[in-house]
């Protein structure tokens, strides 16, 4: 009687091992989301950003960074000089202009745009020069 049980707990066990095997495991939790470090100056990413762009030759992309950073810090002169720089070597100088007396306006020593404004006028000067050799 006893083999009897035991060949009978020994076949309830074969029988359920295929059903233990193929029973839904408990999903692990899944790994919690890595979240983009902040940046202590959002800024500073978006002038390293769009000049960057600029050494890539886009553009646009560059422009759009630096208006971002004007954005993220209105009160950071870096960010009108930068801005002021990519319309200046586009050639345009008003818009340039524009961008680099509001860095002024914010500090008036800023020494990159006085810089750039005084390099403006000297284009500026050499401009009418040549215009007024090639008039006559």
């Amino acid at each position: 009687m006893r083999a009897l049980r035991d060949s009978l707990i020994l076949a309830l066990i074969l029988l359920a091992a295929p059903a233990f095997a193929a029973a839904p495991r408990r999903a692990a939790k899944p790994p919690a989301p890595v979240e983009a470090p902040v940046s202590a100056d959002p800024a500073g990413d978006l002038i390293g950003q769009a000049q960057a762009a600029r050494a890539r030759g886009e553009k646009e992309l560059a422009v759009r960074l630096a208006q971002a950073a004007i954005v993220a810090d209105p009160a950071r002169p870096a960010t009108y000089n930068v801005l002021g720089d990519l319309y200046a070597a586009d050639g345009d100088a008003d818009y340039a202009r524009f961008y680099y007396r509001e860095a002024l306006n914010i500090d008036p020593t800023n020494g990159d745009a006085t810089r750039a404004m005084a390099a403006l006028d000297r284009n500026d000067g050499q401009r009418a020069a040549q215009a007024d050799t090639s008039a006559k």
